[in-house]
């Protein structure tokens, strides 16, 4: 079944969004309204792609009037890029991708109206990047909501590697052995990891990330979670999704709860040095492990809003917006935001929307309106590139 809600200011032209990969719904703004489909949930499953395109035969009869274009994913083997090409091409509209973290910051953008430009905060999992590598602990500057098409990446994450590729997602060891390595002690891991996945599975990450194979980079914020989880041994395989976040998230809180006025200041977005604190602590006990959870939260926390304050002061900016699935843990976001109103910005994150992939069609659609929307005043090619 179809749901509604109605925006705040109108969309500058009408368009369809067929989301993200993961938690996948489409999305059509038409005026001031948002129409969305149902959960599909991920592209990966077959029945998942068949109810996607069941909503888009949906949400187009709803349609008030012709589109103007489609909006997509930047990543082109996903089933919603390929779904998106297909109609664009069947109805004769511009197809536009958009990047997933600017995305997720235009979501918030669109549901609330913001107006002037915003210094964004988008932490997930992953997304492609415009480099064509792994993106997910970034720092954006996105112009006000009515062109939102322009935007810059303005810092990131340290970049961490994954041995294994989508492997290291499901096994947060793999991810602590790769910090490790990054850390010039890559010959630790065979000693840290042997005696939980085994010798031979250690020896041979560890002969990956030497030799650089199948070992893309990675800025996200996910798979830090992940080497945190897997240095302090709260984790190593993930039986379901975010599983170890999970872990770390459920130890930091109990901590701080024991610890109000714990602080641990870091104003780097290298992330090296906590996880170095990490590793110290890992064998020294449940307590320790506790501690170590909620060091990587606070210092994180630290980290990120210390970037965010001097990127608005830096470009004169005085809204934060948060965005990406990172933001459902309610520890990182309550310390991100009391740092940020601290300095005295305002920060805003979803509301009636997912912070992670399944609001992520509107973000999608409405940079894409204002694609369109820019090219109709300015006739000029390059106006459909969006800015990197």
């Amino acid at each position: 079944m179809l749901t509604a809600h109605v925006l705040p200011q109108a969309a500058p032209a009408r368009v369809l969004a067929f989301g993200a990969y993961l938690k996948n719904t489409a999305c059509l703004v038409d005026g001031d309204t948002a129409h969305w489909s149902p959960l599909h949930g991920d592209l990966g499953d077959a029945a998942n792609c068949e109810a996607l395109d069941r909503s888009v035969d949906a949400l187009l009869a709803r349609a008030a009037g012709p589109l103007a274009a489609v909006a997509h994913d930047l990543h082109p083997d996903y089933h919603s890029t390929r779904v998106a090409l297909a109609w664009a091409e069947r109805l004769g509209v511009p197809a536009i991708g958009v990047q997933h973290h600017h995305a997720h910051i235009a979501v918030v953008q669109a549901e609330h109206g913001v107006r002037g430009p915003v210094i964004g905060l988008a932490l997930d999992g992953v997304g492609l990047g415009t480099d064509g590598s792994a993106w997910g602990g970034e720092l954006l500057r996105v112009d006000d909501a009515a062109s939102a098409q322009h935007w810059q990446r303005l810092a990131h994450l340290g970049p961490v590697a994954l041995p294994g590729g989508d492997v290291a997602a499901r096994e947060p060891w793999r991810m602590a052995a790769a910090a490790l390595h990054a850390m010039g002690r890559g010959g630790e891991i065979e000693q840290r990891f042997g005696n939980v996945v085994g010798a031979s599975a250690a020896r041979v990450v560890h002969v990956m990330l030497q030799r650089g194979l199948n070992c893309p980079v990675t800025t996200s914020a996910g798979r830090w979670f992940d080497a945190a989880a897997g240095a302090l041994r709260l984790n190593v395989r993930q039986a379901f999704e975010a599983e170890a976040a999970i872990a770390l998230e459920q130890h930091a809180r109990g901590w701080l709860s024991s610890h109000p006025g714990f602080d641990h200041p870091h104003g780097s977005l290298d992330l090296r040095p906590i996880l170095a604190e990490l590793f110290a602590l890992a064998d020294a006990g449940p307590e320790a492990q506790a501690q170590g959870a909620a060091l990587f939260h606070v210092a994180l926390a630290h980290a990120l809003a210390q970037a965010a304050i001097e990127a608005a002061r830096a470009h004169g900016i005085h809204s934060v917006l948060l965005g990406g699935g990172c933001f459902m843990n309610r520890v990182l976001t309550e310390r991100v935001t009391a740092a940020l109103e601290a300095a005295g910005l305002s920060v805003q994150l979803p509301q009636r929307l997912s912070c992670g992939d399944a609001g992520l069609a509107l973000g999608q659609a409405w940079v894409a309106a204002c694609t369109v929307n820019a090219c109709s005043r300015e006739p000029h090619p390059e106006l459909l590139a969006l800015d990197a």
